[in-house]
């Protein structure tokens, strides 16, 4: 399997003073050797980024343009190479590692393709009143400065690719961050880039350990702070730098809602289906993952079993095999978090239908039901391959029953019914709503984030540029309108 020690310091491979071995969740073999930046090369980093941050906001469009494509067609040429790195590192199956790569190729398209045009410039009018006359606005956006990116474990090429994309596209210099458990995606996309022609200092990716990250989140020079991951660090970070502009995208228990329209056997079959493979397809570890099931009175009979078999149903096991569905959690530690949680739940009264064992840092797909209100599953993320379902009465009653969560990230709506649709769409607390899916769908181009503790601020390429500029005004005087 690759093996690196090098880190990339102002677009340059560079080595620190000590290394750390990267670890296979699956079976522990090393995956690779990560070299850590000593204190005075993160300085070198941020003082880089801090100098260029003129220069690159000036860089042409076409220049970080062509960057951008670059990056995109090398992933796609070494999709199945990068594949097996994030299944190694991760624990992910290697199918959906596989989407992981294209999910990333296109967001460096997509940003690519906003590179050329954003920032065109909106004229306005001042003439609307007498003492505007001869006079228009001009109003551009422009990079409030060097970006400090932190990524998480669970998508380890892609969400490194939504901190890097936005940033060179908008021209913010950016210093980036994976995360301990899988810095060697995030490695490999510094590679891709240190084949390009972009101005040294514009980026760096820097595998620091999180005790040494407070430094980082209150440096000066990093007016912008983009992070995805736990709602306990997200916050904790943004209530550190109050006057600093951080986009949060934190995390959910995404529900999926299963109306008294959607009662065919083939709706039922479907629902089912998406519902086992996305509470499932990271081990749980997404933000949208399935983790709450709504289901009507009138289809909840027929669902539950279905829900069941489908889960079942589920292969479980090495993560390198193409048919595997549910690979282990990221360390053995998350899984034993996850059964005691799980524990807590059945101990309190939940009823286990299947799944609840934990071998090593696999945990196999569960469903509960009747789960009391005051257990942690109840109200937390728990971010494993567990979900409940749960009976309502019609569709009030199952919209109260998502917004009843500190969370609002995302939600599906399985029902046929247009009207209902917009219903949900206005009365759901969430970022998004997904009709006819679970809430497990996003698309890397569109406005991604959530509501209440879900977090602040979009991903998304167009939408991460916007948190990563402001928009300045020149008014032109004397002109003849």
């Amino acid at each position: 399997m690759t093996s690196t020690h090098a880190f990339w310091l102002a677009g340059r491979q560079a080595t620190g003073e000590s290394d750390f071995d990267v670890t296979s969740p699956w079976d522990g073999t090393t995956v690779g050797t990560v070299s850590l930046p000593t204190d005075a090369q993160v300085e070198e980093a941020v003082a880089a980024a801090y100098a260029v941050r003129d220069e690159f906001a000036a860089t042409p469009a076409h220049t970080r343009a062509a960057a951008l494509d670059h990056v995109s067609r090398r992933l796609a040429e070494r999709t199945e190479e990068i594949a097996r790195l994030i299944s190694a590192e991760n624990g992910k199956p290697v199918k959906w590692a596989r989407g992981e790569v294209g999910r990333a190729v296109s967001v460096f398209r997509f940003a690519a393709e906003e590179a050329r045009r954003f920032n065109g410039g909106e004229a306005q009018r001042l003439d609307t009143d007498a003492g505007g006359q001869g006079r228009l606005a001009l109003t551009r956006r422009f990079p409030k400065g060097v970006v400090l990116g932190i990524a998480p474990f669970n998508f380890p090429l892609n969400l490194c690719a939504h901190k890097i994309a936005p940033a060179i596209a908008a021209g913010a210099p950016l210093v980036l961050k994976p995360a301990p458990a899988t810095p060697l995606s995030g490695l490999i996309l510094g590679e891709l880039l240190a084949e390009t022609e972009l101005p040294a200092g514009s980026w760096s990716i820097l595998p620091v350990p999180n005790d040494r990250m407070p430094a980082l989140v209150q440096d000066e020079r990093l007016p912008v702070i983009s992070f995805t991951g736990s709602e306990t660090v997200g916050y904790a970070i943004m209530d550190s730098v109050p006057r600093k502009h951080c986009t949060l995208e934190l995390g959910g228990n995404g529900a999926a809602v299963v109306l008294a329209d959607w009662a065919s056997d083939e709706d039922l079959d479907r629902a089912a289906a998406r519902i086992a493979t996305f509470s499932n397809y990271q081990g749980g570890q997404s933000c949208i993952s399935v983790q709450r099931v709504i289901a009507d009175a009138a289809v909840y009979d027929r669902l539950l079993p279905r829900i069941v078999a489908a889960v079942e149903a589920q292969v479980t096991g090495d993560p390198n095999d193409d048919a595997t569905d549910v690979g282990p959690l990221v360390s053995e530690a998350a899984a034993e978090r996850v059964e005691s949680w799980v524990e807590e739940a059945v101990t309190a009264g939940a009823k286990l239908l299947t799944g609840g064992k934990r071998d090593g840092a696999s945990y196999a797909p569960t469903v509960l039901t009747d789960l009391p209100a005051d257990t942690t599953l109840a109200h937390e993320e728990v971010f494993g391959p567990v979900l409940s379902v749960q009976r309502v009465t019609g569709e009030a009653e199952a919209f109260a029953a998502v917004n009843d969560s500190k969370y609002g990230l995302q939600a599906g709506v399985f029902t046929h019914d247009l009207q209902a649709a917009f219903r949900a769409h206005r009365a759901l607390e969430v970022g998004g709503v997904v009709i006819g899916d679970v809430p497990s769908y996003r698309a890397d181009q569109m406005p991604y984030g959530g509501a209440k503790q879900s977090g602040v601020g979009r991903e998304g390429v167009r939408y991460a540029m916007d948190d990563y500029t402001y928009e300045r005004v020149l008014v032109l005087t004397g002109l003849a309108l």
